[in-house]
C-alpha cells in the first residue's frame, strides 16, 4: 500500500516538475519571441504591416486560382465532422482561445513536415500547397456559427499566414478578423495575408459555419534574417510547444481515416441493396 502511494507521489511531483518547467519555458520563451520581433522587422524584404494582398506573394496564386478545387474536397472531409479534431485537441497550448468544439482543425501540414494520410484526402489541396514556397504549416480551419476568438499574437515574425476564404457565411461582413487596428471579413475565393504578431481576434457573428484554409509560410527575409528565425523554429522543435502537437497530429489522422473508412464502407453496402 506504502509503494503505490509512494508511486502516486512520485507522479505528482514529476507533474509538477514538468508544469514548472513548461511555465518557465514558456515564459522567457515569450521575452525571447517578442525580442526577436525587431530584428526579424528590419531584415524582411516585404513591408511590416497586419495585412498584404496575396498578389505580393506570387507563389500563393495558384493556390488562389484553384479554391473552387479545395472547396470540393474540403466538403468531403467535412462529412465528417465530428472526426475533426478541435484545435485544443491538437494543441492544448490553444485551450484559452478555443473552447468546446467551436474551432475544428484539420492539418494537412504541420511544422514544416506533411500530414500523409490527411493529405490523402485533399489530394488537390495538399499539391498546389506544396508548391507553395517555404511552407510551414497548413490546415482547413472550421469556426462555428456565433464563436469569437480572443485577441492573442502567433509566435514568430519570420512566418506570415495566408487566408482563403472557402465556405463563408452570406452575410459576410459579420465574420471578420481584426489584425492590428484594420479589420476584414473573409470572401469566398478570395485570400489575404496577415502577419499574426500583431494583435488579432475572429467573429462569427452569422448563424453559418465558416471555413477557410489557412498556410503559413517563411517570410521573405535578408539572409540572417532567415538564419535567425531557422534557429529560433528548429529549437521550437524540442519543446512542447511542438512535441505535443506533433504527437497528438498522428492519432488523430488516424482516427479521421478509420472514420473516412467506416463512411466508405457503408456507402458500399447501400450500393450492394440497391
Amino acid at each position: 500500500m506504502s509503494s503505490v502511494s509512494s508511486n502516486d507521489a512520485e507522479l505528482g511531483l514529476i507533474g509538477r516538475i514538468k508544469l514548472y518547467r513548461r511555465k518557465k519555458v514558456k515564459k522567457y520563451g515569450r521575452l525571447l519571441i517578442r525580442g526577436l520581433e525587431s530584428t526579424l522587422a528590419k531584415a524582411s524584404l516585404v513591408d511590416n504591416k497586419p495585412f498584404a494582398e496575396t498578389a505580393e506573394f506570387p507563389h500563393l496564386l495558384e493556390i488562389e486560382n484553384n479554391w473552387q478545387k479545395i472547396l470540393e474536397e474540403v466538403k468531403t472531409v467535412l462529412k465528417q465532422r465530428e472526426a475533426i479534431p478541435t484545435f485544443q485537441e491538437v494543441s492544448p497550448d490553444q485551450k484559452k482561445i478555443s473552447k468546446g468544439e467551436n474551432w475544428r482543425t484539420f492539418f494537412l501540414y504541420g511544422f514544416g513536415d506533411p500530414l500523409p494520410k490527411n493529405s490523402k484526402q485533399a489530394p488537390n489541396t495538399t499539391r498546389l500547397i506544396e508548391n507553395a514556397e517555404m511552407l510551414q504549416t497548413a490546415w482547413f480551419s472550421i469556426l462555428s456559427p456565433g464563436y469569437h476568438i480572443p485577441r492573442h499574437r502567433g509566435v514568430t515574425k519570420g512566418i506570415l499566414r495566408y487566408h482563403l476564404g472557402l465556405i463563408i457565411p452570406k452575410d459576410y461582413e459579420k465574420c471578420r478578423i481584426r489584425v492590428g487596428e484594420e479589420v476584414r471579413p473573409w470572401r469566398t475565393g478570395k485570400g489575404f495575408v496577415i502577419d499574426d504578431t500583431f494583435d488579432h481576434e475572429v467573429w462569427n457573428d452569422t448563424d453559418e459555419e465558416r471555413v477557410i484554409l489557412i498556410v503559413d509560410f517563411d517570410r521573405p527575409m535578408k539572409w540572417w534574417g532567415r538564419l535567425i528565425n531557422n534557429t529560433f523554429l528548429t529549437l521550437m522543435r524540442f519543446t512542447a510547444y511542438y512535441q505535443e502537437p506533433k504527437k497528438n497530429m498522428a492519432a488523430i489522422e488516424d482516427r479521421f481515416e478509420a472514420a473516412m473508412k467506416r463512411a466508405n464502407a457503408n456507402m458500399e453496402k447501400l450500393s450492394e441493396h440497391d
